[in-house]
């Protein structure tokens, strides 16, 4: 119902009907002035030269938000995780309205805040995207994870600070390669990433968010992470059964919400995993989620780089 009377509500009040997959023409009632052509994943959009009112429906567009200095007037949340980013700190979060979750935006919500551009992703709203682009310009990347460093410096155009952007990912970029040669042969560590979800325990590969910025630093992964073989580099699962496949040198823990947290809690007080080489070693951390797996930008990225830092410099 949400669905239907948002767009009934935009066809009335804008008077016109949704606009088309593609279309390069700026949503109707859109403030006039001037504008810049995007091409992304559902086509080309004119958004603002100067975007006020920035919606995004996705994680990684609210760390690239807020980590270019533009705070969203509104923003989905991510499931299990019922929040925004805690990792920019309360004031920065400060009057963002929450506009549903990540697979289901409330479009009513999305259209009572006047956004005059909308950021999203094919991969988890590409069937809002008609009734989106009705509200306001819209711009979608293809894919999450994997394209973390493109969906940045596109999201990034789309605001207006491409520029920024190209800087923000270059000095990142350059922190992880220093890191790796501060540790002499960063290829010998094999790192381990294993996440606790909803009744699965993953392990994460080399084209993972985290995956990736491991693997800018020029660190190992075991063998059993590196996905060998497989089309989906990005995570596989592992039973309670298995869960010695998740050892390495040091091991990374994250959870997905609560219920993941007490099954992670479960798991690691048992034998098996309290057998691994990484954790008698005392070289098994837990580490947040937010930052790991769903921050998926730049400022989370730099997270991971502070965690790998704090546990593998000493």
């Amino acid at each position: 119902m949400r669905r239907l009377a948002a767009a009934l509500t935009a066809a009335l009040a804008l008077g016109a009907g949704l606009t088309a997959c593609g279309e390069s023409d700026p949503a109707p009632g859109t403030a006039t002035g001037e504008t810049r052509e995007i091409t992304h994943a559902m086509g080309a959009t004119k958004v603002p030269a100067d975007p006020k009112r920035v919606v995004v429906l996705d994680t990684d567009k609210i760390d690239t938000a807020l980590s270019l200095g533009v705070t969203p007037v509104g923003a989905a949340t991510a499931g299990e995780a019922k929040s925004w980013p805690t990792y920019f700190g309360a004031e920065k979060l400060a009057g963002i309205k929450e506009v549903g979750v990540l697979t289901e935006p409330d479009l009513e919500a999305i259209n009572a805040l006047k956004p005059d551009l909308i950021l999203g992703s094919k991969f988890r709203q590409e069937k809002f995207y008609d009734e989106l682009s009705a509200i306001a310009p819209t711009v979608f990347t293809e894919k999450v994870g994997i394209t973390w460093k493109e969906n940045f410096l596109l999201d990034g155009q789309a605001l207006g600070r491409e520029q920024q952007a190209r800087d923000l990912l270059a000095s990142y970029e350059k922190r992880a390669k220093e890191f790796g040669v501060s540790l002499g042969d960063p290829a010998s560590r094999e790192i381990s990433i294993v996440r606790f979800i909803p009744g699965n325990i993953r392990v994460y590969g080399p084209e993972s968010f985290s995956g990736i910025v491991v693997g800018d630093t020029g660190l190992g992964r075991p063998v059993r992470q590196r996905l060998d073989g497989k089309q989906d580099k990005r995570f596989d699962l592992v039973s309670p059964e298995r869960v010695n496949e998740v050892d390495g040198d040091v091991i990374f823990v994250t959870a997905y919400g609560e219920k993941a947290a007490a099954e992670q809690t479960k798991v690691t007080a048992g034998s098996l995993w309290q057998g691994l080489s990484a954790v008698k070693a005392g070289k098994a951390h837990v580490v947040s989620d937010e930052t790991w797996m769903t921050g998926i930008g730049v400022t989370a990225a730099n997270k991971i780089l502070d965690d790998l830092e704090q546990h593998l410099s000493a």
